[in-house]
């Protein structure tokens, strides 16, 4: 199909960007790499009549080092977070599920910033986020404002983002040597959305697991962390992964679709919560 008519308006600023929205209101949209909003026009879901294309805000592309954190420009695309030197070694988990975002021209036009404030809970980016406990940082026409990711997300494609705002970073957790990671997605075809996917990110010391965070891609409206599990293993061996990751899917609602029935999506949950936790155990 082909979206309805609509109007372009070219950002020269974040505050330009904002300026703009107050003067279209919430008939307009924010356009980054386009990768979300555009298959969804398509498909008349969406009908902007204006689009702001944030495309050549270059300060908003980085990636830098701010000593206890990783800070990460919105408009930073998939492609560079995969080859990205600060992300291999502090934050593996960001660029490896970069690698996983689409085809290559997905993850050369795709944006961190975008995929986030599309808010798809079938979208991979969302829970490895989430399970990471990172920040968003948002800036509107009252300044700037920090929300954890948790907080974010608010319910299927909606976010804790105001109609005149605009993600402008995202700050990650640097992983220490004892913190290894997993991001296990399961598809019918590659390149597709997550049936399910689970992130999992378990400290562990002297054969013992300290904590475990595990976020669930596609089990609700939001991302969804595993409490139940991550309750199981705090403190527990290895040993005790698989009875853990039994109680998986405990406080979700899956949806049934053509990709899965909600019955066969919980039991994936379980299966791959146990197999990326296992692969953190292993890294």
């Amino acid at each position: 199909m082909i979206p309805v008519a609509f109007d372009y308006e070219v950002a020269e600023s974040v505050d330009h960007a904002i300026e703009l929205l107050g003067q279209h209101g919430d008939e307009s949209k924010l356009l980054a790499g386009g990768h979300s909003l555009i298959p969804i026009m398509r498909l008349r879901l969406a009908a902007p009549t204006v689009l702001i294309d944030l495309g050549r805000l270059e300060e908003l592309r980085y990636v830098r080092d701010e000593g206890d954190h990783l800070a990460i420009g919105a408009l930073t695309r998939h492609r560079d977070l995969l080859f990205n030197d600060l992300i291999k070694e502090h934050c593996g988990i960001v660029g490896y599920t970069a690698g996983l975002l689409g085809d290559p021209s997905v993850q050369h036009r795709g944006t961190m910033g975008g995929t986030l404030a599309h808010g798809d809970s079938s979208g991979d980016m969302p829970s490895v986020i989430t399970a990471l406990e990172g920040e968003i940082v948002i800036q509107g026409p009252d300044g700037e404002r920090t929300l954890k990711a948790a907080d974010f997300f608010q319910d299927y494609m909606m976010t804790d983002l105001g109609e005149q705002e605009v993600v402008t970073e995202v700050r990650l957790p640097k992983l220490s040597s004892d913190v290894g990671w997993s991001y296990k997605k399961f598809a019918r075809r590659s390149q597709d959305w997550a049936t399910v996917g689970v992130a999992a990110v378990v400290e562990r010391s002297n054969g013992s697991i300290n904590s475990a965070r595990i976020a669930l891609t596609a089990m609700g409206a939001t991302p969804l962390r595993a409490s139940a599990v991550e309750q199981a293993l705090s403190g527990a061996s290895a040993d005790a992964v698989a009875e853990a990751s039994e109680s998986a899917d405990e406080g979700t609602s899956p949806a049934s679709d053509d990709a899965a029935s909600a019955e066969f999506r919980r039991h994936l949950a379980r299966v791959w919560t146990r197999r990326a936790v296992e692969e953190a155990l292993s890294r």
